[in-house]
C-alpha cells in the first residue's frame, strides 16, 4: 500500500508499506495490506512503518489524522 506522512512544514515520508501502526486515541491501532476505508484521530505516539522487505522505520508524532483510501494511507500529523 501507499504511504504518505505529512507535517505542517514538509513530508516525513513517501513509499510502500506492507503494514503500519498507529497511536489511535483508543489505543494503538494497525493498517495492513487491502484495510477497509476510514478515518482515525492520532494521539501523541509513535508510527511504526514495515516495509515489504520487513525493514521498519519509526517516526514520533504528537497528534493528527489518518485517511485509509483505496489502498492508501495518507497521514497529516503534528511531530
Amino acid at each position: 500500500m501507499k504511504v504518505t506522512i505529512l507535517t505542517p512544514e514538509k513530508s516525513l515520508f513517501e513509499g510502500n508499506a506492507s503494514a503500519i501502526v498507529l497511536p489511535g486515541l483508543g489505543g494503538q491501532f494497525e493498517i495492513l495490506d487491502r484495510h477497509a476505508p476510514m478515518i482515525a484521530a492520532l494521539s501523541k505516539g509513535v508510527i511504526k512503518i514495515t516495509d515489504e522487505k520487513g525493514n521498519s522505520q519509526k517516526f514520533e508524532i504528537s497528534k493528527g489524522f489518518c485517511e485509509v483510501l483505496k489502498n492508501e494511507v495518507s497521514l497529516l500529523v503534528q511531530s
